[in-house]
């Protein structure tokens, strides 16, 4: 098992910029793929951004040039840097993982509010 707690989450004015973390229980390396999600109001949750065990990084199209997804594995931790921040990026992110076992575990997710 893996428990993922989350931070980093708040309100910024549009063209701003926030760091989310993800701190894992466990080494992040032993993990197939860790990556973060949202879920905006009304709209069902979507990809942001993954990375594999390798180092792999994934992005959906809406993110591409404005977010990066990285890891620290000394200390188990993910970020998402984003820059650029639009109203429509305000979501509850949250950050996942996917384990070789092709269990899912997801964290309990951070309020990101951007205002125009």
């Amino acid at each position: 098992q893996v428990q993922l707690v989350e931070s980093g989450g708040g309100l910024v004015q549009a063209g701003g910029s926030l760091r989310l973390s993800c701190a894992a229980s466990r080494s992040i390396f032993s993990i197939n793929t860790m990556g973060w999600y949202r879920r905006a109001p009304g709209k069902q949750r979507e990809l942001v951004a993954t990375i594999t065990r390798g180092g792999g990084t994934n992005y959906a199209d809406s993110v591409k040039g404005r977010f990066t997804i990285s890891r620290d594995t000394a200390k188990n931790t993910v970020y998402l840097q984003m820059s650029g921040l639009k109203p429509d990026d305000t979501a509850v992110y949250y950050c996942n993982a996917f384990d070789f076992d092709n269990k899912i575990y997801w964290g309990q997710g951070t309020q990101v509010t951007v205002s125009s």
